[in-house]
């Protein structure tokens, strides 16, 4: 997810890898719509964990590896920090990586 974005120049701000949902908090070019933006990062993204992990292409064969819809919303400066606590809160922070992997 990290590549992908670097890529079309998306920062992550803040970010959680859950069991079903990724949030994560960015910045991207003010020439990218969201839809553009989920699309590019949920296409590459299943692409290459279809090719690290092959067996994940048995499982999804006919499916969607990312569900179809997202959720994506601007924010403005108090938002932002309430988003950031939110990721900073979602399990126990390590201040050195701004996206974290949710432990089982």
């Amino acid at each position: 997810m990290r590549q992908t974005c670097e890529a079309f120049e998306i920062r992550i701000i803040k970010g959680v890898v859950s069991k079903d949902h990724v949030p994560i908090l960015g910045s991207a070019p003010s020439n990218m719509a969201p839809s553009e933006i989920m699309r590019r990062i949920k296409e590459r993204t299943s692409s290459y964990l279809f090719e690290a992990f092959p067996h994940l292409k048995k499982r999804y064969w006919g499916k969607h590896f990312w569900a179809r819809g997202y959720f994506c919303a601007t924010v403005g400066q108090m938002t932002a920090e309430m988003i950031k606590h939110y990721l900073e809160h979602h399990f126990e922070p390590n201040p050195n990586d701004n996206f974290k992997m949710e432990p089982d």
